[in-house]
């Protein structure tokens, strides 16, 4: 059944896959936050901990500073993953019941 886009806007099917988009995108963006707060926080309240020596080459906020990025990419894998396993198909679902505003 072909559905107009004012139809499809207020449909149930659409207001969840906004809903759950948002939901997402305001989970990841928590722990994006937590992550690099959290790291300026420790750099902030715990110096001495961050200038100590790890290894030859580095110390705990060369690791710590390596741990942001990484987690950062990660999160952004997780994202880029369920859109593209879940979030496309449920659009392209929404799509095909769109009616062409041309006919």
């Amino acid at each position: 059944m072909k559905i107009k886009a004012h139809q499809l806007i207020e449909s149930i099917e659409f207001k969840k896959l906004v809903r759950t988009r948002w939901t997402v995108s305001f989970v990841l963006l928590f722990f994006l936050f937590l992550n690099y707060y959290g790291f300026i926080l420790i750099i902030a309240l715990k110096k001495e901990w961050i200038t100590q020596k790890l290894g030859n080459f580095g110390n705990y906020g060369l690791y710590a500073g390596a741990s942001v990025i990484l987690f950062s990419w990660l999160l952004t894998f997780l994202y880029v993953f369920w859109a593209n396993r879940y979030y496309d198909q449920e659009v392209e679902v929404l799509k095909s019941k769109l009616e062409s505003e041309n006919r």
